[in-house]
């Protein structure tokens, strides 16, 4: 009987089920003739700060643009330290050090992958000014316990919610608890463009205004240049689709939990379980499952042996931030000095999961992964 193929991601299949809506927005585009900075982004903005119950979100060109100019909106810049996670994608340390801050490292509590408030405290010196919790996966931050921190230490706070599109601690969506959230409509996240895209969300008017202004140029109109800023722009094309899609990310977000369930429920019943962590949620957080990620003791074995089966899965990631050579005139700290972080970067991986994964495909996944674990 030959393996059942499962992609990690599938977005030929995501585009197949919405491309009647999608084709009609692109044609609405296309039509009217206004590519940059139009109708379609400004009502994208209006929706999407309404889903993130913010009041205004400011669309740019990335999700590592919305970080970049978050912390220059809030004027973080050199002489400045911005704590952030030890274990996320370079882009969140990327944004700190363009702002010319250095970026400070904390390492990560395990059941969520995402910042240990102790770790945060810790790391605290009379340089910070700012903290980036990044809700990694779709699993939300412990904000509370970080917040009272950045009150106490009256320090701003920027959320990193490229991986987190609509995940909630009780009924408030991740973005509207920080001075900033910054979002990244990257083609593979939950809510994603065909190209690349990112948005900042907040409640304060004026960093709104700010942002506005930063990311066109510093330009108020009619060639009016009050701020240095630069062309970071969410085109058109890109705003109509997201709205598309914005209208099905909800649903998106529960056929990932469900599929997530029945991973969990599969893998427990195969034995995988005890042999590998598996991802959960803390009570009260709404995990949305942008990445189903375990950690696996054996996965230098088994990874390239569920490929062999036609089963594609993904490290994210296999190095810590303070490892990477990019960074390294900026770390302070003693190597070895993040052992969470480090543990996972060493085991974790990715397993497929998207809304239109089927479930003879997630069968598949979990048989082969048990049965080489038996091997």
């Amino acid at each position: 009987m030959m393996p059942v193929p499962v992609p990690f991601l599938d977005l030929p299949a995501e585009y197949r089920r919405l491309k009647a809506e999608i084709d009609a927005a692109i044609q609405r585009v296309l039509d009217r003739g206004q590519f940059v900075l139009g109708p379609e982004g400004q009502a994208l903005e209006q929706e999407i700060a309404a889903f993130c119950q913010a009041a205004h979100g400011v669309g740019v060109a990335s999700g590592t643009d919305a970080l970049e100019l978050a912390l220059r909106a809030l004027e973080i810049g050199p002489g400045d330290e911005v704590i952030t996670t030890a274990f996320s994608f370079i882009a969140t340390a990327e944004a700190i050090v363009a702002v010319g801050a250095t970026p400070v490292f904390a390492d990560i509590d395990l059941d969520t992958y995402t910042l240990d408030p102790a770790a945060v405290h810790a790391a605290i010196t009379p340089r910070t000014k700012a903290l980036i919790p990044v809700h990694l996966y779709g699993h939300p931050c412990r904000m509370d316990e970080l917040l009272a921190i950045a009150r106490q230490r009256r320090l701003k706070v920027i959320e990193d919610c490229a991986q987190a599109f609509g995940a909630q601690i009780t009924a408030r969506r991740v973005g509207s608890f920080g001075d900033a959230g910054c979002l990244s409509f990257y083609p593979t996240k939950n809510l994603g463009g065909y190209g690349d895209g990112g948005m900042v969300v907040t409640r304060d008017a004026a960093l709104a205004e700010r942002l506005r202004l930063l990311r066109h140029h510093g330009d108020r109109g009619r060639y009016d240049h009050q701020l240095i800023g630069r062309n970071s722009r969410l085109d058109e094309l890109q705003a109509a689709i997201l709205r598309v899609k914005l209208r099905h990310v909800d649903a998106g977000n529960q056929a990932r939990r469900r599929h997530a369930g029945q991973y969990a429920q599969l893998l427990t019943r195969a034995g995988v379980a005890e042999l590998a962590h598996l991802p959960g949620e803390l009570p009260g957080h709404h995990h949305i499952y942008h990445l189903y990620t375990l950690r696996l003791e054996q996965r230098a074995r088994i990874q390239p042996a569920l490929a062999e089966q036609g089963i594609v899965t993904a490290v994210h990631y296999p190095t810590t931030l303070p490892s990477q050579p990019a960074l390294a005139p900026f770390i302070t700290a003693r190597p070895g000095g993040y052992p969470n972080a480090e543990a996972a970067a060493r085991t974790c991986l990715s397993l497929p999961l998207y809304p239109e994964l089927s479930t003879d495909q997630l069968s598949a996944v979990v048989d082969s992964l048990a049965r080489l674990l038996r091997a």
